[in-house]
């Protein structure tokens, strides 16, 4: 019996020794490219929402990913575009290390290039423009929203990814980059030769509309939740409120999203004690921000949103509209409920992995489902220059609202 036992032990350390010796033995044989594969693998494997992985054995994508010819860098690249295309889901996605320097220079407030915001027309997939910023070089081109980029120094936008798009146009201050725009405005094509400079990324646009007696209307237009977008917002409001503004209209439109903590921070500027948003990890597990204190102001608030406004844009609206806090004025906005991370990689790239979803305060799911206004009001595209201006029929409606609000409550 004793004997049988001992043949049991030797032959179990000597499987487990084999095994080790067998893993480290592949361990060295990898090259850096397979351990840069399987380093973005194993970060999806611990941090990625969907544990199903778009039902798909995760374990055997591992398998065929060691069977890649990996001979460069980009061949290693391809292959991480490849597994994340399995996933079925725009948003976790590879950036390559010039692509996570940009991104990382554009939330930090500062940018090199042309000055556009694009995204791809989810109905269309083309390469549409969100807004050119006041005084870049695509401004002063004439480039506006709603028109489309065809083509960047003679690619076409349709080979190319909406991040490989704002690589192509970012580039060093003096370079000149040729872009061929389809107008919305007159409905011809046009090419447009650009030169490149450096651009103040400042996210907030503030000014006082005080063309109405008894009733200052501050206007607020927020382009983007970069880093000091909570601290400029600060100042803008207490600015405001100096210059004597009764309510406040904060402009949305075509707001992208950007930071998440940017959206929390901007929310508890303007809310009272409450929840600000609730997040679901892959384990089910719940979480939640709230507002702690006393906002900078509890003056009237509208928030105008269209199918632009996404992402961290989409929970300070779900944040303000459940809590009552602001009227919610224009068109549903673009619902994007998921929550990305971003994750280094070795070569500094990196993975943008969505790691959570996330609910209103009414727990409301809003993925690919918008957030509903409470007064629709649709409007077609506007110039940068036509916004916030008689010619913005939701701007002007939410300057109605406010003044029938304040009327109500002086007779109050």
């Amino acid at each position: 019996m004793k004997g049988n036992f001992s043949k049991f032990i030797f032959f179990f350390v000597t499987l487990i020794l084999y095994s080790y010796f067998i893993l480290t033995a592949d361990a060295y044989a990898l090259t850096k490219n397979q351990k840069l594969l399987l380093e973005s693998w194993d970060l999806l494997n611990t941090s990625y929402l969907d544990d199903t992985f778009n039902h798909q054995n995760w374990h055997l994508v591992r398998q065929d990913l060691l069977k890649y010819s990996l001979k460069t860098r980009e061949d290693t690249y391809k292959a991480i575009d490849e597994m994340l295309i399995t996933l079925d889901e725009p948003f976790t996605r590879l950036l390559r290390p010039e692509q996570y320097h940009n991104l990382q220079i554009e939330t930090s407030g500062e940018l090199l290039g042309v000055g556009l915001r694009i995204q791809v027309n989810s109905k269309t997939g083309d390469l549409e423009v969100v807004s050119s910023l006041k005084n870049s070089p695509a401004y002063f081109a004439g480039i506006r929203s709603h028109d489309l980029v065809l083509e960047i120094d003679g690619i076409s936008t349709n080979s190319l990814t909406l991040d490989q798009a704002a690589e192509k146009m970012r580039g060093p201050i003096g370079t000149e980059i040729t872009l061929t725009i389809f107008s919305s405005q007159d409905k011809k094509i046009y090419q447009n030769k650009i030169i490149r400079k450096h651009i103040s990324l400042s996210p907030l646009i503030v000014n006082i509309e005080k063309t109405l007696p008894n009733l200052f209307i501050g206007y607020i237009r927020l382009d983007k939740f970069s880093a000091n977008a909570a601290e400029e917002m600060k100042k803008a409001i207490e600015k405001l409120r100096k210059e004597g503004a009764k309510s406040y209209i904060l402009d949305l439109r075509d707001n992208p999203g950007g930071l998440l903590q940017g959206g929390i921070d901007i929310a508890r500027l303007w809310m009272n004690k409450g929840t600000i948003v609730y997040t679901i990890n892959r384990q089910g597990i719940q979480d939640s921000f709230s507002s702690f204190g006393t906002p900078l102001t509890n003056a009237p608030l509208v928030l105008l949103v269209n199918k632009g406004t996404a992402s961290s844009s989409e929970i300070l609206a779900g944040a303000l509209q459940d809590s009552k806090r602001a009227i919610l004025l224009g068109e549903r906005t673009f619902g994007k409920g998921l929550i990305q991370s971003l994750f280094e990689l070795s070569d500094n790239s990196s993975l943008a992995i969505t790691v959570a979803r996330y609910e209103t305060p009414n727990h409301r799911n809003i993925h690919k489902l918008g957030i509903q206004p409470d007064r629709f009001i649709s409007e077609g595209p506007l110039t940068y220059d036509e916004i916030a201006t008689v010619k913005d029929i939701q701007y002007q409606e939410a300057i109605k609202f406010l003044k029938e609000k304040n009327r109500l409550l002086e007779d109050g």
